[in-house]
């Protein structure tokens, strides 16, 4: 792999891991098309570029987050857990995202083999992304929400986090399967994709840890894995920048009719290739 191509996979990775089209759907296709080896090295250092980006803007959230959820852990020992949540959203939103991420935790753990299996298919891939399509489409059309923070409740986070374990099939976005989960939930657009990018730093973390013994194990120079590991950081920060300006001010479907047309493409090469 060299510097070029490197930049290439660090840009699909970026704006794909966070635009709702699918990031591993992208990496399959962009290595197949470049003739590279799959390298989960490789693709996790991408992760870590696309972690450092979120964890970058949604910075004093985190912090926020962070202290909120030391300040509920003391309120269970002076028994005011319930009333913390009632009374600072955040702390509530700690828990929300905390419940939020079990079930792609388990699905990953659990069906990990079924998951991985699918990326050697451009078929199955293919299929999946029109999926995404109609999940996206589908968001378009449900009454927006007006749930607040203090309105979600715990079945609501179990929802969308399921939607977040299913987005582990290559095809289907991650983004688009839980702003799509949101929406249905009642959240308001800008509050579902606030969640679904904040719910994918453990998500995107945890996967990132698991295979981070893997990026030794990369056999590349330096140059070519910084120029990935940027190019995936900076373009992924643009990503959530543009998705939540699109979000609030314009429609998905721009992204449901992409998803259709490289879906329907993918297959139709597949079958006549």
């Amino acid at each position: 792999m060299d510097i070029y191509q490197a930049i290439i996979l660090g840009v699909v990775q970026g704006l794909t891991e966070f635009l709702p089209v699918s990031s591993s759907a992208h990496l399959v296709f962009i290595t197949q098309h470049l003739g590279l080896q799959q390298s989960v090295a490789f693709d996790t250092l991408l992760h870590l570029g696309t972690l450092v980006a979120v964890v970058g803007y949604f910075l004093k959230d985190i912090i926020e987050l962070i202290t909120s959820f030391i300040s509920s852990i003391m309120d269970i020992f002076r028994g005011k857990f319930k009333e913390g949540l009632e009374e600072t959203p955040f702390k509530k939103l700690t828990w929300l995202l905390f419940v939020g991420t079990i079930p792609a935790g388990f699905m990953g753990i659990l069906l990990q083999k079924q998951f991985e299996a699918l990326f050697n298919s451009v078929i199955y891939v293919g299929f999946f992304l029109i999926i995404t399509g109609f999940l996206l489409w589908a968001a378009e059309r449900v009454k927006p929400g007006e749930k607040d923070v203090k309105d979600i409740s715990f079945k609501n986070a179990l929802v969308i986090g399921v939607a977040q374990g299913i987005a582990i099939a290559p095809g289907i976005s991650r983004s688009g399967a839980t702003i799509f989960a949101g929406l249905f939930s009642g959240l308001n657009r800008e509050l579902a994709a606030r969640y679904s990018f904040l719910l994918s730093i453990p998500a995107i973390f945890g996967a990132t840890l698991v295979q981070i013994k893997d990026i030794t194990s990369f056999d590349a120079n330096i140059d070519v894995l910084l120029c990935g590991f940027l190019s995936a950081l900076i373009f992924g920060y643009l990503a959530i920048k543009l998705l939540l300006k699109i979000i609030k001010e314009r429609t998905l479907m721009i992204f449901a009719y992409y998803c259709w047309i490289v879906g329907i493409a993918a297959i139709l090469i597949s079958i006549n290739s």
